[in-house]
């Protein structure tokens, strides 16, 4: 059982207890929609025959709770039973994760070793057949999870990964909040750019914008984890390269990003730039690289395939002799992920995955060529929107313009 915090008897350590400090925080989404999730997923622990299921990545956890862990080397989870939905949080955190959990919430102390387990092994009883997340649960903890609950584990990643990419009215309302929210920072990443600034300076001023209007319209967010991938030169190569202190130099090629992160739900705007008029090469390969993005955009609908949609762009690049130059997926699923923790694997517009586009489904178009160093036109170069399979068909809820028209900086 689980026990109060003990103020009285300072000796006195427990292994687990709750710590309900405070009220509880204004979360994200509704009481209902987090009834709704619960209710999904216990169905699918019915539909497998499971009486309990431990969750222990940042994405399933903050799912199904609405708390975003930090774990700092520790061990978190949201074990859900039948009638029980409880976050299981390290000391270190005191009342936060009650705060942030929809529904209720254990302490575990660290003055004895796997006292995680203990209360977990508290909450989930006898429970016999228990679901995991097998893409998050490490070796190591799984043979601890062996040692204290004598159950079978059935791996329901897959099956969590498939609900959660279908969104509600709800998640959508956020994610459009979040590419509003993107268009501003990249607006302040163009306008900070000058020869000889350098990439980080650019990059804060988009994070900078971004995380003010999220504190503006979001005053009961938790603020974290937003951030600016802002890229020039040689460092636009790769998608997810770091910023550097380049400074920036006339006849640069530019990769803007910017991620503002609500709630741990990421949204993404991404774009090529130039400073100062690209030559004939880099112009060529700029313009046959927002082909791609405008086929793309056009080809994201109801019933279509990501593999289907991916194959049509890979015969676009090939027919002008490019498709070798391709870097990855030409997009992919929105909501609780981010670049350290979760991804939809299901919904990747690539040649091995086979989901059909359902409403409800978020998906972005981003083609992505880089040519090497040596060669003319060479960089990287991007295009990133984001679309909305909602009632009335695909809507792009990106508004910063892309391609040369737009984004080519005056010296």
């Amino acid at each position: 059982m689980t026990v109060p915090l003990l103020k009285t008897n300072p000796t006195a350590r427990p292994d687990f207890f709750t710590f309900h400090n405070g009220d509880k925080a204004a979360l994200p989404f509704s009481r209902a929609e987090y009834d709704r999730r619960l209710a999904g997923l216990r169905a699918i622990m019915r539909a497998r025959d499971m009486e309990a299921v431990i969750l222990t990545s940042m994405h399933g956890v903050a799912y199904y709770s609405g708390f975003l862990y930090c774990a700092f080397g520790r061990p978190y989870a949201c074990v859900v039973t039948a009638e029980r939905a409880v976050t299981v949080s390290a000391n270190i955190d005191a009342g936060q994760p009650w705060r942030r959990s929809a529904d209720e919430n254990v302490v575990y102390t660290d003055w004895r070793r796997d006292n995680y387990w203990r209360a977990v092994r508290d909450i989930i009883g006898g429970a016999g057949r228990i679901g995991i997340e097998g893409d998050h649960l490490t070796l190591a903890q799984h043979a601890k999870l062996s040692e204290f609950l004598s159950a079978e584990t059935i791996d329901i990643a897959g099956d969590t990964m498939t609900q959660r990419m279908v969104k509600s009215s709800e998640e959508i309302a956020l994610i459009r909040e979040g590419a509003r929210i993107a268009d501003i920072g990249g607006e302040a990443v163009r306008d900070a750019i000058r020869i000889g600034t350098r990439e980080i300076d650019v990059a804060m001023a988009g994070r900078d914008a971004m995380e003010a209007e999220i504190a503006r319209s979001h005053p009961d967010s938790e603020l974290r984890d937003s951030w600016v991938w802002f890229q020039s030169g040689i460092n636009t190569d790769g998608a997810h390269n770091p910023v550097t202190t380049r400074r920036l130099e006339a006849g640069d090629i530019l990769s803007l990003n910017t991620f503002p992160m609500i709630s741990g739900y990421y949204t993404a705007l991404e774009r090529t730039l130039f400073i100062g008029e690209p030559d004939a090469a880099s112009l060529a390969i700029w313009e046959a690289n927002v082909g791609a993005h405008e086929r793309g955009l056009g080809l994201i609908r109801e019933g279509a395939t990501c593999s289907g949609i991916c194959a049509q762009i890979n015969d676009y690049f090939a027919d002008r002799d490019l498709l070798q130059y391709r870097m990855f997926g030409y997009g992919h699923s929105f909501g609780v992920l981010s670049h350290y923790y979760g991804r939809e694997a299901g919904l990747e517009l690539r040649e091995d995955i086979d989901t059909v586009l359902e409403r409800g489904m978020v998906v972005s178009m981003e083609p992505m060529l880089t040519l090497p160093e040596g060669m003319p036109g060479a960089g990287g170069y991007r295009e990133h929107d984001i679309v909305v399979l909602g009632d009335d068909g695909p809507e792009n809820i990106t508004g910063f313009g892309y391609g040369p028209a737009h984004n080519i900086v005056a010296v």
